[in-house]
């Protein structure tokens, strides 16, 4: 048993949804999150960029008491391949937990991805999934607006701006007639009933900051380290700016107001 707390960090508020997650399925847990707000989005940045901020993100989680660290971004899994960042505890991003759901839940062997370019470009998805199975078909497209259009609130099933944004992103994937699709980025989830509407019945949609957060409940688990305590645990948040914007714009991802003490720290 182990009752440091769990490390989260993202580019902005996207690991937001793994935190929801993982306060669901661990509620006994502490968890540490750093969303690096004041330098988003990692997506548009370059690979040597990503992997120096991924660097500070990790090494200001590790001012804290932690016991596992969980890149929940995308864009930063992507550009760490198969090398841990961390070698004396826990790690993981949110590339190979999605694509081992994508393989276990497709029927036509046609999976879909859609990330930043970062993300797509790197073929990190493709890799993982037919790391895994070989024989499956993967479409992939980036998606850049998306993380935009979630940080500033256009998340409404009914908003013109996102629908027509997802009707053009998705037409290329759909046409590849995927019956799994991998939200590869981890704000995508906050707008899945407009993805869901476009790509119509029969699509999985694979959230993957919920399948890192499964991962991560396995990992624990397997290593001994669950907490043992029988009150809740806490959520304390860190941001590199705003700390009333984060407030504000948190509540999309969380599906409540946010559940913890906040404060602004810069790296």
């Amino acid at each position: 048993m182990n009752n440091d707390a769990i490390g989260i960090f993202d580019s902005g508020m996207g690991g937001l949804t793994a935190v929801k997650v993982l306060n669901e399925i661990l509620p006994h847990e502490n968890i540490i999150y750093f969303g690096d707000t004041a330098r988003i989005p990692y997506g548009t940045r370059s690979r040597q960029t990503i992997q120096r901020y991924t660097k500070e993100d990790i090494a200001f989680l590790r001012r804290h008491p932690i016991k596992m660290v969980i890149a929940a971004c995308g864009t930063v899994s992507s550009m760490l391949g198969a090398d841990s960042p961390v070698d004396d505890m826990p790690f993981t991003g949110v590339v190979y937990p999605a694509a081992r759901k994508a393989c276990a839940v497709t029927k036509n062997g046609r999976v879909g991805i859609i990330g930043t370019p970062a993300t797509v470009s790197s073929g990190s998805y493709e890799q993982a999934i037919h790391s895994i199975d070989g024989n499956v078909d993967v479409t992939a497209m980036a998606c850049p607006l998306f993380v935009h259009l979630v940080e500033y609130g256009y998340t409404d099933r009914d908003c013109l701006i996102t629908r027509l944004a997802a009707e053009e992103y998705l037409a290329p994937i759909r046409n590849a007639g995927v019956d799994a699709l991998i939200l590869g980025c981890t704000h995508y989830p906050i707008i899945a009933p407009v993805i869901a509407d476009i790509m119509g019945d029969g699509v999985t949609l694979i959230s993957a900051s919920e399948e890192a957060a499964c991962y991560a409940k396995q990992c624990l688990e397997e290593q001994g380290l669950l907490s043992d305590r029988t009150e809740p645990g806490r959520n304390v948040y860190y941001v590199s700016d705003s700390v009333s914007m984060f407030r504000e714009n948190a509540r999309h991802f969380l599906a409540d107001a946010v559940n913890g003490q906040v404060f602004s720290s810069r790296i």
